[in-house]
């Protein structure tokens, strides 16, 4: 079983009305929701931590989970408004613009953590920028890595971050706890100032870094080295959720292989770790090749 523990949102994506009129629609999403999402319907047991509304919106999250195969009941429920994200995109990339204040999701405390967690974690997105849920999910990640596998993906979102030196601390501290690190080249540039992963393995207990660097791949890294995943072809719509789905592929691949327990992951080979690398990028291809973070089921593989 797989928790993901971070936001759960509403992203209002571009559309034009049939007059012409350009518009938004609402569509659940979330960096750490579409995580959970992608991985129930790859079949992964999954399970999603998060404060949720009791709105209609909140409602969109907790159906589409349902309907994916994820557990939602270790989230906090409460009655405040969901956290909404309007996207633009240029060129297929998307940029946000986030209505966050007094939310749910936002609101979440230390108080509203799960006192049972499954074999594995998986934190990031926004959720960690923010108080007082990142404070939240820091507390509840750094009391689970001694005995319990984690996994870190920042997607980091530079104009969400208002703090940035606490921002810059938290991170510090869950990366050296987390036994799996995902990056994109762009956010490592960000925490490190530079491209070099090996700052990523000093003074941490980190065994395996996903180095994601769009069309050219992916590159994993472990304390004895690296070597390159290609990235699948696909003709690119945008890349909402593209990283989301490529960390989900990864903890599924590495789920049914075996390898995903604190005792279990020195354990993997380059062979099993490049096959689940290959498994995410399979499936983030089918992501970007439509519109939304809509990930693929089982079947469409």
């Amino acid at each position: 079983m797989i928790l993901c523990c971070g936001e759960a949102l509403i992203d209002m994506l571009p559309r034009q009305s049939e007059s012409g009129e350009k518009c938004f629609a609402p569509h659940p999403g979330g960096s750490v929701f579409n995580t959970a999402v992608a991985l129930g319907r790859l079949g992964a047991p999954a399970q999603f931590f998060s404060g949720i509304a009791t709105d209609l919106f909140g409602d969109m999250l907790r159906a589409q989970l349902d309907a994916s195969g994820v557990d939602s009941s270790p989230s906090a429920l409460c009655h405040r408004p969901c956290t909404l994200a309007f996207v633009t995109l240029t060129d297929g990339h998307a940029s946000y613009a986030f209505y966050d204040e007094n939310t749910a999701g936002r609101m979440l405390s230390p108080r509203d953590l799960p006192e049972e967690t499954p074999q594995a974690l998986f934190f990031g997105g926004i959720s960690l920028v923010v108080e007082p849920c990142g404070a939240a999910y820091e507390t509840l990640m750094l009391r689970e890595a001694p005995h319990k596998l984690t996994m870190v993906d920042p997607n980091i979102r530079p104009d969400f971050v208002k703090d940035e030196t606490a921002y810059r601390a938290r991170l510090t501290r869950m990366l050296a706890a987390a036994d799996i690190i995902k990056t994109s080249d762009e956010d490592l540039e960000w925490i490190t100032g530079g491209t070099d992963v090996a700052t990523l393995f000093e003074n941490s207990s980190t065994q395996v870094v996903l180095l994601t660097r769009g069309s050219a791949g992916v590159t994993v890294y472990t304390p004895q080295g690296s070597f390159d995943v290609p990235a699948v072809k696909a003709d690119v719509v945008d890349t909402v959720g593209a990283g989301d789905t490529f960390s989900a592929g990864f903890l599924a691949q590495m789920e049914r292989s075996g390898h995903l327990t604190k005792e279990t992951l020195g354990d993997a080979a380059d062979d099993d770790l490049r096959a689940a690398a290959a498994f995410g990028a399979k499936v983030a291809a089918i992501t970007v090749s439509r519109a939304g973070a809509n990930p693929p089921w089982a079947f469409e593989l």
